[in-house]
């Protein structure tokens, strides 16, 4: 319909622009990624594989990883578990007031990222809410100092922080089901029990990995939360990353490790549309 240089007109700008501004930071990443830097605290462009071997070396860099990884792993079994139910009343129970709960459930997305982050550390704090409820009720008699500058303050406030990107894809997956499957599986015989496990939660199943994939992802890259509430016991990947780009002016090494965690969130990618493509199939 319609002619070459048309399509070349509508194609190219959004291809600089993404060129510009994707592919090109990735390449310099990658080229930094080789260098080293000097004892004069200067970046020496000689191309050797130290910073990798660096990170196979250094132990701290392998468990900060996988802290990272399962306080990831958990916010995303977490967020499921809020999104999955909320998604399902919504989709088949709410009726004339859809539209509104809909609303109500994303409104934290109209919320800054750092009100929601400091909210939480007002209330985990040693004088916050929580623990001057908890003492008013005579619960405990001093504050819980694990509540505040932990991991399970990170997990918290990354659940809550990503449950709505949880929860719009699941939500979507099972707006998609037909309704005249489920009426009848209910003709047949089946219960409700038996119609969600055989008929909603497989179909649901494509919206479900998207959502896991999304919270497992931001939550993995996340450095603001693990910095505002997770202490030295909630340190993750991507505040080494942050301190290597900024007070230790390292930059070779922030940059293999970022290249390393680009890889590993490709791959997860990868193997997540594989999973989504068959599960779609079925």
């Amino acid at each position: 319909m319609f002619s070459r240089a048309y399509r070349l007109a509508v194609s190219l700008p959004p291809v600089l622009w993404v060129g510009m501004f994707l592919l090109v930071p990735y390449a310099l990443l990658f080229c930094y990624s080789f260098w080293t830097v000097s004892a004069q605290q200067a970046i020496v462009h000689s191309w050797m594989l130290d910073n990798y071997r660096q990170l196979v070396r250094v132990n701290i860099y392998w468990q900060t990883l996988l802290r990272s990884m399962w306080i990831a792993a958990r916010v995303m079994v977490f967020s499921l578990l809020l999104a999955f139910p909320l998604a399902y009343f919504l989709s088949f129970h709410a009726t004339r007031r859809k539209d509104l709960f809909y609303q109500l459930a994303i409104i934290p997305l109209w919320v800054s990222y750092l009100v929601r982050a400091y909210a939480w550390k007002t209330i985990l704090g040693s004088d916050g809410v929580l623990n001057t409820l908890l003492q008013y009720a005579h619960l405990t008699t001093h504050p819980l100092a694990f509540l505040l500058y932990s991991p399970f303050a990170v997990v918290l406030t990354l659940t809550h922080i990503y449950t709505p990107f949880t929860f719009l894809p699941v939500y979507s997956a099972l707006e998609r089901i037909p309704r005249n499957l489920v009426e009848a599986s209910h003709d047949l015989g089946a219960s409700q029990w038996q119609t969600f496990w055989r008929v909603i939660f497989p179909l649901s199943l494509p919206g479900v990995l998207a959502g896991a994939t999304f919270a497992f992802v931001l939550a993995l890259g996340d450095f603001l939360a693990p910095l505002l509430l997770g202490g030295p016991s909630g340190i993750m990947i991507s505040n080494i990353v942050v301190s290597l780009f900024g007070a230790a002016y390292n930059w070779p090494l922030g940059s293999a490790i970022s290249f390393c965690m680009l890889l590993l969130v490709l791959t997860l990618l990868f193997f997540s549309e594989k999973l989504e493509k068959r599960w779609s199939v079925q």
